[in-house]
């Protein structure tokens, strides 16, 4: 297609940005991050991290879905990640199912649950809604160790290690990384076409003004449990590479409200909430920074890279209230409006 004629398609759509506008982009964004991880692919300490930065990337981009998109403020997806983790637990060890098998049901089970448990909860708002949220993962996790059945209870699950592709576990870092590198892609292009679609539109417009949208004929309760089921179903998946990834996981760890709920929440604050790439950029700092502040001052002083980190995340909520992607534009903008 000719610049002409991608202008006259531009103006076609009343100036509006579609996935054919973003794709390229996205997938430039992938293939450079490919690239990272060839580039340092002999260093398997670096690709650990990495590895993790993928994986988390992916899951705030995934709750960017519903909580940047469309205003939902949800600190409960922990419980969509703790049953993407243990239906692939239950299905590896008891009927012999390949991992690889799993992500379709770990997807599926997260996104119904998630419309099931949502639909009364929707009927709040604003901080209520986050309130209700994080009630709802304590009860869950307080069944979690009940059924230890299914969830092994306060001793959780563990999977053997058997080398293997179709197990989905790896003797070196780089096939992990490139696993959490395919994970963030899925959640990227999802992100992508839910962001430039119909959905994604409605999604904002029920973020800024819920009360406009309804009156302007968006089924509001319909589209919010639209984004909330897709936004679960990546969870659940990427709970799935959680657990073949550290192989041993308990409900406390995987219900965790802070080191997962929460984390997803503050990575795609910092980065630039309701963007396509904010998460991204936020996970390249943050779990990178956590993982050395815990080396750093984690032995010396019980609880000091957390205080550190809390700090630093507080002077972001304060001076970078768009977060970097906000700033990096505004920025933009002033540049832009000085050289005129």
């Amino acid at each position: 297609m000719s610049n002409r004629e991608q202008r006259l398609a531009w103006r076609m759509t009343g100036g509006v940005k579609t996935l054919r506008h973003e794709l390229p982009t996205t997938l430039g964004v992938i293939a450079a991050l490919g690239a990272l991880v060839a580039l340092l692919s002999g260093d398997s300490f670096t690709l650990n991290i990495l590895a993790t930065a993928f994986l988390f990337a992916g899951l705030a981009t995934a709750w960017n879905i519903i909580g940047g998109l469309g205003g939902q403020f949800s600190l409960g997806h922990s419980v969509f990640f703790a049953i993407g983790a243990f239906t692939v637990a239950n299905l590896y060890l008891k009927l012999q199912i390949s991992p690889w098998f799993a992500l379709l049901p770990a997807a599926a089970l997260s996104a119904i649950l998630s419309v099931v448990f949502s639909w009364p909860v929707f009927r709040l708002r604003g901080p209520f809604f986050a309130i209700a949220t994080m009630a709802l993962t304590e009860v869950l996790l307080s069944l979690a160790l009940y059924f230890d059945r299914f969830t092994g209870g306060s001793r959780g699950l563990s999977i053997p290690f058997r080398l293997g592709f179709q197990n989905m576990i790896f003797r070196d870092r780089l096939s992990y990384a490139l696993l959490m590198l395919g994970f963030l892609a899925l959640c990227l292009l999802v992100m992508a076409a839910v962001t430039r679609s119909r959905l994604g539109y409605a999604l904002q417009a029920v973020r800024d003004n819920e009360d406009a949208a309804l009156a302007s004929g968006i089924d509001v309760l319909r589209t919010k449990l639209t984004g909330m089921a897709i936004s679960a179903a990546l969870t659940g998946m990427g709970g799935v590479l959680y657990m073949m990834y550290v192989r041993v996981a308990d409900p406390p760890t995987l219900f965790s409200l802070f080191d997962i709920g929460v984390k997803m929440a503050l990575i795609a604050l910092i980065g630039g909430i309701g963007t396509i790439y904010g998460p991204l950029l936020g996970a390249l700092l943050i779990v990178p920074l956590e993982s050395y502040l815990r080396a750093e001052l984690g032995g010396t002083v019980p609880g000091a890279n957390l205080i550190v980190l809390g700090f630093i995340l507080m002077l972001t909520a304060l001076f970078l209230r768009r977060g970097i992607i906000g700033a990096l534009r505004s920025l933009v903008l002033k540049l832009a409006g000085f050289r005129r």
